[in-house]
């Protein structure tokens, strides 16, 4: 029977009938693999929007905004090589974020604790320099008022 609420204990099934802990040696090992898909997520995601910024050609401490211009009529070809390679990295992104999820809706404390964690690790180490990259950028500044 799955459980319903935040449980503590060794016994968890993680995302496939396979994949059952019943020691403390197979739980362990599960949380440090849980640990480090989190952390790989945000190293997966820092990769995808510098390879974003690379192949539109900006230096890597300017991207622009989404909402100030829209993005399905700017010049350019729709299925370059450099859009599928992101939308392939998008989707790849997708696929571990809701793998990490389901991993979360175990209910169990100690897979939500490795989770957070590994989220929050990966972003130390790979993105927290990323606060440069969310600057707007305008083509005409004069144009500001």
């Amino acid at each position: 029977m799955m459980h319903m609420t935040f449980y503590w204990g060794k016994e968890v099934t993680l995302l496939l009938d396979s994949w059952r802990t019943d020691s403390w040696t197979s739980y362990s090992l599960t949380l440090i693999a849980c640990l480090i898909a989190s952390a790989f997520y945000q190293y997966m995601e820092d990769r995808r929007v510098r390879f974003k910024l690379v192949s539109a050609g900006k230096p890597s401490a300017q991207i622009e905004t989404p909402f100030l211009r829209g993005k399905l009529f700017q010049g350019g070809p729709k299925f370059s090589a450099a859009r599928i390679g992101g939308a392939a990295l998008f989707g790849f992104n997708s696929a571990i974020g809701y793998l990490l999820m389901l991993a979360v809706m175990s209910f169990n404390g100690g897979i939500f604790l490795a989770v957070v964690l590994g989220l929050a690790i990966g972003y130390l180490l790979f993105r927290s320099v990323d606060g440069d990259l969310a600057a707007p950028v305008l083509d005409n500044p004069c144009a500001c008022s």
